[in-house]
């Protein structure tokens, strides 16, 4: 007799795990994308190093600015285009032409934009004043010397690659990904491609859909396809994959039929620990989880919307466990719009519709089908999770909820 645990229980079991740190790696800034920081990075030096111009226009010095003159004339030096080291210096009532990006000129402190003036024999004639030190960057206005920049556990996307970048940094030390193996097992499932031979074969769907999922929550994966309901096979498939990557997630197999294999293989033949076998929640009452040394085994069910959904309650922690990133489904309060029943005192997860209005959720079921555990559709269309805990009654309208929106991960 399998010990039913409560949904709140196999979350800290997947929040206890003690697993060893994830291994590190070097990869090119571009590569590195998606990728967790492992070290912090600080800048090295001031940037910009010296004071420069933050558009094009003339540069010169503010004082030159004759207070009882309706005109100011100054004459202009030369040009200063960005990369070239101007050694020109100003002299009083002089300007000299400057771009975006250029050192600003000795002697001068402030650039007025080329819309401001107008260029008559040489000269600038100025009209409409600026203020002192307008448009010039100053030391250290990106950032400035051992200032931290990124910190260690930051996801590296665009913004980090372009700071690393700027940096001259050309590779940096990250986290590697957790490779997570998927296989789908049943002799009633057919892969992609697979020809149907009789009436009662299935299209496959789980173990494409959990690489996908993996895949989204930042996880290497190797794809292993499909077994069918042989013992040997699935216990072959399984060591191999325990061997080369760090969860093994199969769908099918771990409910209470004769012919669900899974199961048996992962608690006689692989010398797994299991750490539960059965949670009271709908769906996936027969998710198992189990471990072999510092390697994880999650096996869910087979019915497709049952699959998908405890694949995205119980495979985040898992990844969040072995990479240190910083993932979480975003849980909301929502209004319901319709009555809605309590089917059963377990924690239950049903796909509903959420949106936004007046500065509140709301949520209702328009277009979801009732059934079975199998239907996936259930969650197309930017879907949420209606959470009704054990305790709960059944709902009325206008009754305050907790949603999970499942594509808002952060």
């Amino acid at each position: 007799m399998r010990n039913i645990i409560s949904f709140d229980k196999a979350i800290d079991f997947i929040n206890d795990l003690e697993l060893p740190s994830p291994t590190r790696q070097k990869l090119f800034i571009s590569d590195a994308l998606g990728f967790i920081l492992a070290e912090d990075v600080k800048a090295k030096e001031n940037s910009p190093a010296f004071k420069t111009s933050g558009m094009d226009g003339y540069a010169f010095c503010h004082d030159d600015f004759s207070k009882n003159s309706n005109e100011i004339k100054l004459k202009i030096l030369g040009d200063n285009p960005a990369g070239s080291e101007n050694c020109i210096k100003l002299e009083k009532n002089t300007c000299i032409k400057t771009f975006t990006g250029s050192l600003m000129p000795k002697g001068s402190d402030t650039l007025i934009p080329i819309e401001n003036v107008e260029v008559q024999n040489n000269c600038i004639l100025i009209k409409k004043e600026v203020p002192k030190g307008f448009a010039i960057r100053p030391i250290g206005e990106n950032y400035k010397l051992d200032e931290m920049l990124i910190k260690k556990g930051t996801k590296i996307s665009y913004a980090q690659v372009g700071v690393l970048a700027s940096l001259n940094i050309s590779q940096v030390l990250v986290y590697k990904k957790p490779l997570i193996s998927i296989v789908g097992t049943g002799s009633e499932v057919l892969d992609l491609g697979e020809t149907q031979t009789n009436h009662s074969q299935i299209r496959s769907s789980n173990h494409l859909a959990i690489e996908a999922l993996a895949k989204n929550l930042g996880a290497s994966t190797l794809q292993l396809g499909l077994v069918k309901d042989d013992i040997d096979s699935i216990k072959a498939l399984f060591k191999d994959a325990l061997n080369t990557s760090d969860i093994l997630v199969t769908t099918g197999g771990v409910s209470v039929g004769d012919y669900d294999f899974v199961q048996d293989v992962i608690k006689n033949d692989l010398g797994a620990k299991v750490l539960f076998h059965g949670i009271n929640m709908k769906p996936g009452m027969h998710v198992l989880l189990a471990r072999k040394d510092n390697k994880i085994i999650l096996a869910l069910p087979g019915f497709a919307y049952s699959c998908v959904v405890c694949a995205i309650l119980f495979l985040l922690p898992l990844i969040k466990q072995f990479s240190k990133e910083k993932l979480e489904l975003k849980q909301i309060k929502a209004k319901m719009e319709v009555d809605f029943k309590k089917a059963n005192k377990k924690r239950i997860f049903t796909a509903c519709n959420v949106r936004y209005e007046n500065g509140e959720y709301s949520l209702n079921f328009d277009g979801k089908k009732q059934g079975t555990s199998a239907i996936l559709s259930n969650l197309l269309d930017n879907p949420a999770l209606l959470i009704q805990y054990e305790e709960d009654e059944d709902l009325k309208a206008g009754d305050l909820v907790d949603a999970m929106l499942i594509d808002t991960i952060y």
